[in-house]
């Protein structure tokens, strides 16, 4: 456990617990009582604040609201069988944060106001962390600029926070989904890999036209041929060919996922064949065609294992297998939910106790 930072904190007069219906959560809309807030101003962070869940103001002038300095981090916190609260590779987390910082132009925030302020925020709304099967706290640190000033330079101050959400099953069925040919997520030698804002801005138009075609996400495919896959959604896509699991090299247009991380590192306890590489969409609809790709599935923070049921490519559907009970999809899925429970040993030391 953290215990390095003492931060103040200002708990809310009458917490909302009392309104929640955590049997009919909608991702992402309810909040816990509190949020971290921490400024950095004149090159260096400030003290950092717990205070009550509320409305921030900015300056209309807000550099971030013009020139898109934010990024943003996605995790999760669970209870385990004995009620104890454990994060799910939280450092994982802050390193990533600090490589779009990196990216983004924007300064790095200390180890010890990302750790312990997580530690202290979970605590206090310990309560708010649901434990039904499929539940976590989510958890959302993000960080933009504030300088209030029209100038195409990065801020000279920001502000860091984190908020988080209870919530359940991201999706309740397997997806839709289709290689998109002509948008573009992100290109080689640009801010793919760091999870900035821009990115998902960028995402949302053509993602749109696709539900508007019955399409759950897209898989989007590189910028320059638009053979390759690169990520599906806000997800790391992952094939199961022949027993290979099988899925995309990291490159500076793909995100570093760390449920892809996971999964890859236990396939490999298991002793499965792991190929990080280039997939074309041909490859992938040449097996689902000879009956050699035996599933397809993203992986992120807030779907976990999404199964994929169909994809589209040039105005045709394909129809992939139902993963049996026990295919590597299921297995994974059920072996990180067991991790995170504590009903399995946690042997690479993913969870951290709060």
């Amino acid at each position: 456990m953290i215990d390095t930072l003492a931060i103040s904190t200002q708990p809310t007069a009458a917490t909302r617990l009392p309104e929640v219906d955590f049997a009919t959560l909608e991702f992402g809309k309810t909040f816990a009582d509190h949020m971290l807030v921490v400024d950095y101003q004149n090159g260096e962070w400030q003290e950092p604040h717990i205070v009550p869940y509320g409305d921030i103001s900015v300056s209309p002038a807000n550099s971030a609201l013009h020139y898109g300095q934010a990024i943003f981090e996605g995790m999760k916190a669970y209870k385990n069988q004995q009620g104890e609260i454990f994060m799910f590779r939280p450092y994982d987390n802050f390193h990533r944060l600090n490589s779009s910082a990196d990216r983004m132009c924007m300064p790095r925030v200390p180890e010890e106001v990302f750790m312990q302020g997580l530690v202290q925020l979970l605590r206090l709304d310990a309560e708010w962390i649901p434990s039904f099967d499929g539940s976590a706290l989510y958890i959302r640190p993000f960080m933009f600029a504030t300088d209030g000033m029209l100038g195409v330079r990065p801020s000279e101050s920001y502000r860091f926070m984190i908020i988080t959400c209870p919530v359940g099953l991201y999706y309740s069925k397997p997806l839709r989904v289709r290689f998109e040919e002509k948008y573009v997520r992100s290109a080689e030698g640009g801010a793919g890999y760091a999870k900035n804002a821009g990115n998902y801005g960028a995402a949302m138009y053509p993602t749109k036209m696709a539900q508007q075609e019955g399409y759950n996400q897209l898989i989007w495919t590189d910028a320059s041929e638009h053979k390759y896959v690169e990520e599906s959604g806000t997800m790391n896509a992952i094939f199961v060919i022949e027993g290979r699991v099988i899925t995309p090299a990291l490159s500076t247009s793909i995100l570093d996922g760390i449920t892809r991380r996971s999964v890859l590192q236990l396939a490999r306890d298991w002793g499965m064949t792991v190929e990080e590489r280039k997939v074309s969409a041909l490859e992938v609809l040449e097996a689902q065609a000879n009956g050699t790709l035996q599933e397809a599935f993203g992986v992120g923070t807030a779907a976990t294992i999404a199964p994929i049921a169909s994809i589209g490519h040039q105005g045709e559907d394909y129809a992939l297998p139902t993963p049996p009970a026990d295919s590597f999809s299921n297995r994974v899925s059920a072996a990180l939910a067991a991790i995170r429970s504590g009903a399995a040993p946690d042997t690479h030391g993913w969870m951290v106790r709060v």
